[in-house]
């Protein structure tokens, strides 16, 4: 008996948060069906579904699945075969895509107005966020968009205006605002 006892104890200690975020979930999908959705309560169960749907995906998502780049990803375990190893490196990735892709044509088969129609909706709002933090997380993506927006950017900015800002640096603050009203 002690070791059952020690097994779910261990089950639980590493699926707590998991089992919580689910029975919320469920918590929600549940109060949502017997409620109307016009009015404030029903509308925040329909609001809460997909938020915390998006909780159970990133908990879980997460747990089982491996983005290659991303700061957040644990690192993946080798594989022999260099095409599963390529689909384990981004099977977040993949996840969110297909199931993405599966959550637009149901939305776009589903009445946008009625009450599943509109968490549906939402929860396809929630994919974009999730996938878009993701992108953002990539080791060099990010970095790389930045620094390519910072060329552009310099680029566009004259060699006098840098020297304008160079001197506004360096000049005190009381200076140039006496000097400006001067000029107005």
């Amino acid at each position: 008996m002690g070791k059952n006892s020690t097994n779910a104890h261990n089950f639980f200690r590493h699926h707590s948060l998991s089992i919580a975020a689910i029975g919320i979930l469920v918590l929600w999908i549940g109060l949502y069906s017997v409620s109307n959705p016009r009015n404030h309560l029903g509308s925040f169960f329909g609001n809460a579904i997909a938020d915390w749907t998006g909780v159970v995906v990133t908990v879980l998502a997460t747990k089982f699945m491996y983005e290659r780049g991303s700061a957040e990803s644990r690192r993946p375990p080798r594989t022999a075969n260099p095409a599963w190893q390529r689909l384990r490196d981004h099977s977040l990735t993949i996840f969110l895509l297909v199931t993405g892709m599966g959550w637009v044509i149901l939305f776009i088969s589903m009445d946008s107005e009625g009450k599943w129609g509109q968490v549906v909706g939402n929860i396809v709002s929630e994919w974009t966020q999730i996938f878009g933090l993701l992108l953002l997380t990539k080791n060099g993506w990010w970095n790389r968009t930045l620094k390519r927006a910072g060329d552009e950017l310099a680029a566009r900015t004259s060699p006098k205006r840098q020297t304008y800002r160079i001197l506004e640096s360096r000049v005190p603050a009381s200076f140039i605002f006496r000097s400006s009203a001067l000029r107005y």
